[in-house]
């Protein structure tokens, strides 16, 4: 069971069982600094546990279904000979007319939807199609400390840099400082990637951000990468503060969304990119050279979603109950070091405050407390004294005997 939750491989050459039977094979530069993001090997260990009582609070699922348009529409497309087609390769026309118009709501801007969105095969798709229209090799982009590691893992992929800004916990959550955030922008830096609520600690930013940062950009003339993906999961029931709507940015924001989250459409594999037109030409390319296109069948689904008139309750309705398993969780873990997140789906337990590495902390509660979660190395420099948990995939009655489960492992 250890061995699972060992996070990091950093060897630049195959493993073991490769060299066994004489493939000598070097990784390849752009690789030597990728480690995985651990949840894989988690998520593995629980399938093979096979126990119905395990909690599963390691990986970026939820049980919430989602919109009944979106099954419904999906059902259809299957039998809808258009959807069964590589064109358009950047997206149907309906799909990006819809996300022109949700992003332009949010945003506060309208968007032209056959010049300045390009639909992708899922959010994060999205993000490394856009790093690598934007970064060239051995500059810098700007990201939170500690973040999502395939946030980190697709710069270095593109060739970037990774400059973390450190986000800081507090009990009452966590918070990233709006001049700290503008001063890590340099002549180097080719973009700042952003998300609030930010994984895994659900932080927010806002307008102090947004002034900070469009002073920074316009001086050094770069790019703010918005990670829209879960923008309207927030526990304080206020609207996305979306980077675009401030003047100073609005031609320097690149909006990347997913259906995964918020629409819970998580198996349809649907993103897209919205921004400036001149840079959409260059993200199409990148598109069209990679993955190609979005999931046909998948399209109509989530433009169906986007563009229902109950669109907001529907992503409020589920907020509500992620907001209730996350006070669960917090109320039940009270005795432990929790930061509370402002969002998203997961929160972190400093695990350096109870005197465990997080991979150590990691494997005991899956042992002794039958509870899955994800040690946070790798995620950033801060990530190594965190451990995650999801609460978006497990009902407020099974995450009930949480503290027990914590007693179990951890005394």
């Amino acid at each position: 069971m250890v061995m699972a939750f060992i996070m990091l491989d950093r060897r630049t050459s195959l493993p073991a069982h490769a060299r066994e039977i004489g493939i000598m094979v070097t990784r390849v530069t752009r690789l030597r600094h990728i480690p995985g993001i651990g949840v894989d090997r988690v998520g593995d260990a629980a399938d093979a546990a096979h126990d119905p009582e395990l909690l599963r609070l390691e990986n970026l699922d939820t049980d919430i279904r989602p919109p009944a348009v979106a099954l419904a529409a999906t059902r259809a497309a299957i039998d809808d000979d258009a959807a069964n087609s590589y064109l358009p390769f950047h997206g149907s026309a309906r799909l990006r007319a819809a996300v022109a118009a949700h992003v332009g709501r949010i945003a506060g801007r309208a968007y032209d939807p056959d010049t300045e969105v390009v639909n992708a095969a899922g959010g994060l798709n999205g993000v490394l199609d856009v790093l690598l229209a934007t970064v060239e090799p051995g500059r810098e982009v700007v990201i939170a400390d500690p973040i999502y590691a395939g946030l980190v893992n697709r710069i270095r992929l593109a060739g970037g840099v990774p400059r973390h800004v450190p986000c800081t916990p507090s009990t009452a959550g966590w918070h990233t400082d709006p001049d700290e955030l503008a001063a890590a922008v340099g002549p180097n830096t080719a973009a700042v990637l952003v998300m609030a609520p930010a994984m895994p600690t659900g932080a927010l930013l806002d307008a102090g951000h947004w002034d900070a940062l469009a002073r920074a950009v316009a001086e050094h003339d770069c790019w703010v990468i918005h990670d829209a993906a879960m923008e309207r999961i927030r526990f304080d029931g206020r609207a996305p503060e979306h980077p675009a709507a401030h003047p100073g940015l609005a031609h320097r924001t690149v909006t990347c969304g997913t259906a995964s989250k918020e629409l819970r459409m998580i198996g349809w594999r649907v993103g897209w990119v919205v921004g400036p037109a001149e840079l959409m030409a260059d993200v199409k390319l990148v598109g069209l050279s990679n993955v190609v296109c979005p999931v046909g069948i998948a399209q109509e689904a989530v433009a169906a979603a986007l563009s229902a008139p109950d669109a907001d309750a529907d992503v409020a309705a589920a907020t509500a109950i992620w907001r209730g398993r996350c006070a669960t969780i917090l109320d039940r873990l009270a005795d432990y070091p929790c930061i509370p997140p402002h969002g998203g789906w997961s929160l972190l337990i400093d695990t350096a405050a109870m005197g465990l590495p997080p991979e150590v902390a990691a494997e005991r509660l899956f042992r002794l407390g039958r509870v899955a979660a994800t040690p946070m190395n790798g995620w950033g420099p801060a990530g190594d004294t965190y451990l995650r948990l999801v609460f978006a995939n497990e009902p407020a009655e099974r995450l009930d005997d949480l503290r027990t489960r914590f007693v179990a492992a951890f005394g």
